[in-house]
């Protein structure tokens, strides 16, 4: 029996307990936000489990069970069973798409008597799980199609369940995935190929009904084709390795786009001059890449193909296939439109909160708008309002340090990893804790859309405080037996 002891005690003093007291003071300061967002005048009592902040205690202290029994479970478990888990989460999800339960418009959530589970939560650590094995076992090389195919799969599949259950937002965190395939040697073409994307998606959408002077060409699709150009000529300097080359066809694209100008006078829509030349130039790109053998010409030339048809479908779907609500909430979040009692009410009151909080905030309990309940979803997707209102700035700075000091952290525990499951899982976490800080606080500020996703650890419910536990203290676990000798 001496064995088993001297293996939790060497755990334990394995474990990172920075990492453990980060971790405590997030629910510590996520409980008193919750607390202020969901406090009204006159509750008398903010411990009773009638309160959002009395059931969040529960929903804390039953979350620090939950990682102190991982912390002495077996790591090997987690390395062993992942597939089985990420199998049953799976399941989960599919039954859930047939739950009788819709709350506000979604089906992600079971209703067990008195509990709500919302299975979408868990599955976030289960395919993180899932990546970490298919991505250690031997041969695995992220360059080669079949096996890259592989892990898309492990994701789409979670993505395409929790799609189905109306739950989009939480859906759209399994892209964050990304972030741990660039540093798992990803080629950086990938990644730059999102962001083009995303680029082209912003301006395009927002100048496409702004046109040059008098004539019918609209700015958006001028702007985007130009770019198109542009980034393609990047590429062939980047990857082709011919400066010459690229300034070639960067400098003959810019210059038929300022003679076109010059020479129509705008009296003509140079829209179809710029479709024209991005046609020849993927023409030539093949044309160079036949003629060299250099296979990198047809990527670029399928990039500056795929970029064209990406912005004209989002385009098309934007305008066509997405529901009002769905287009409202993009125009308002391009400056489009304001609609400040629709889809930009609950930016615009949180934007309010915030900027009332000055620079030390009104203090705890003493926020006007949250208590007012101005702030729609304040004490759950909108939570950070509540900071920024009774903290002010030095209390926001505050919390996003903490962040930054918990994804830092996470980032050294991964690159400390003697196994490749534990990096890879490790990146997992930090890019999914990453994604949720940046997209939950960047909506509540009005700088990305409204997607529904919760703020860790302060974000009220147990769900979501459960799979972030999860989560964090697998890894957690996994690191506290990085050397280990195996028996």
């Amino acid at each position: 029996m001496a064995a088993p002891s001297g293996r939790q005690t060497s755990v334990l003093r394995s474990i990172d307990w920075w990492t453990i007291l980060i971790y405590i003071a997030l629910l510590s300061f996520g409980w008193i936000s919750v607390c202020g967002a969901s406090y009204s005048y006159g509750d008398t009592d903010i411990f009773s489990l009638d309160t959002r902040s009395g059931m969040q205690i529960i929903w804390i202290g039953t979350s620090i069970v939950l990682g102190f029994t991982i912390l002495m479970s077996d790591d090997r478990f987690y390395d062993t069973f992942a597939f089985i888990i990420y199998g049953l989460l799976l399941l989960l999800l599919f039954v859930t798409i047939f739950n009788p339960h819709s709350i506000k418009g979604s089906r992600s959530w079971l209703v067990l008597g008195p509990l709500r589970i919302q299975p979408a939560e868990f599955a976030k650590f289960a395919t993180a799980l899932a990546l970490a094995k298919f991505m250690s076992t031997y041969g695995y090389n992220i360059h080669q199609w079949k096996h890259f195919a592989g892990t898309l799969v492990i994701i789409l599949l979670p993505m395409i369940f929790i799609v189905l259950q109306r739950e989009t937002g939480s859906a759209l965190v399994y892209f964050a995935f990304f972030l741990m395939f660039y540093r798992e040697g990803m080629p950086g073409s990938i990644l730059f190929t999102g962001v083009a994307m995303v680029i082209y998606f912003v301006v395009g959408i927002r100048y496409a009904e702004v046109y040059m002077g008098d004539s019918p060409a609209s700015v958006g699709k001028f702007t985007v084709l130009l770019l198109i150009q542009l980034f393609s000529a990047g590429m062939v300097w980047t990857y082709g390795k011919d400066k010459k080359l690229a300034w070639r066809i960067g400098l003959t694209c810019l210059g038929v786009t300022l003679f076109s100008l010059l020479l129509l006078k705008l009296s003509f829509n140079i829209v179809y001059i710029q479709l024209a030349m991005t046609a020849v130039l993927i023409l030539y790109l093949v044309w160079i890449g036949v003629g060299k053998r250099i296979r990198n010409y047809y990527f670029i030339a399928l990039f500056a193909l795929g970029s064209v048809g990406f912005f004209y479908g989002a385009d098309f779907i934007l305008n066509h296939v997405m529901e009002p609500h769905q287009r409202t909430r993009i125009n308002v979040l391009l400056g489009l439109e304001e609609d400040l009692r629709g889809a930009g009410y609950n930016v615009h009151q949180s934007e309010i909160a915030i900027g009332s909080g000055g620079i030390e905030g009104k203090g705890f309990l003493n926020g006007t708008q949250t208590k007012l309940k101005f702030v729609p979803e304040q004490d759950t997707d909108f939570i950070f309002c509540t900071v920024g209102e009774e903290e002010g700035f030095l209390g926001s700075a505050g919390v996003l340090l903490l962040f930054l000091a918990l994804i830092l952290r996470l980032i050294y525990l991964s690159e400390r990893q003697s196994f490749h499951f534990g990096r890879v899982y490790g990146y997992c976490v930090v890019s999914i804790f990453l994604f949720h800080v940046f997209i939950n606080v960047g909506m509540v500020l009005g700088l990305t859309p409204v997607i529904g996703i919760p703020l860790p650890f302060f974000s009220y419910g147990g769900s979501s405080l459960w799979g972030f536990t999860l989560l964090l203290f697998i890894f957690l676990r996994i690191d506290a037996s990085r050397s280990l000798i195996r028996s």
